[in-house]
């Protein structure tokens, strides 16, 4: 039998925003649960952040903690981790910790929500890293509108016109921004 350790998998203990990775949304056996998410144990056989944050302090995020940022941090600190999502951990969980958990999880919902339409309408089937990605990184304000923007586009009927617009506005639109969208870009 499988316990769910945590209420709210899409976010990790460590602030990895797990809603917006491309394993999340990965249909195959290769799929994440997210943070501490049913079967996660399959998946992921040890993580010293659940262990302590929510074995330990009962916690969702590591940013309610009082010893928050702790040692465990230190090697992430770098910032030289590729995976995509490790990228907004420490803004995610300084956010949290301003903001409280649950103005996170609604953001972050609009965000799942802009890219789960964006890999059902626009994925070519070598997108989804750069949708997710995207939907990271890139402001929510701007997201709601290139996805507005997308809505829009109805004389761009062919799949393959249209996921080429949206790559290239997201690609615009992170140039402008300063935004690097590689999946291996340092903090």
């Amino acid at each position: 039998m499988q316990v769910i350790l945590k209420k709210h998998p899409t976010i990790g203990c460590c602030g990895i925003d797990c809603g917006l990775c491309p394993r999340y949304h990965t249909d195959s056996l290769s799929a994440c649960p997210g943070c501490a998410g049913l079967n996660f144990n399959e998946k992921h056989p040890s993580c010293g952040f659940i262990s302590c944050c929510v074995v330990n302090h009962g916690s969702e995020v590591c940013s309610s903690c009082p010893d928050f940022p702790c040692l465990r941090f230190v090697p992430e600190q770098q910032g030289y981790d590729s995976f995509v999502t490790h990228r907004k951990m420490f803004q995610n969980l300084a956010f949290i910790k301003e903001n409280g958990l649950d103005y996170f999880l609604n953001l972050q919902k609009q965000r799942m929500d802009i890219l789960t339409d964006f890999l059902q309408e626009y994925n070519d089937g070598r997108s989804k890293s750069l949708f997710c990605l995207s939907c990271a990184l890139l402001p929510l304000e701007k997201l709601i509108e290139l996805h507005r923007f997308m809505d829009r586009c109805i004389t761009v009927v062919d799949k393959k016109e249209k996921t080429k617009l949206l790559k290239d506005r997201m690609q615009d639109l992170a140039d402008k921004l300063q935004i690097d969208l590689k999946l291996n870009a340092k903090v």
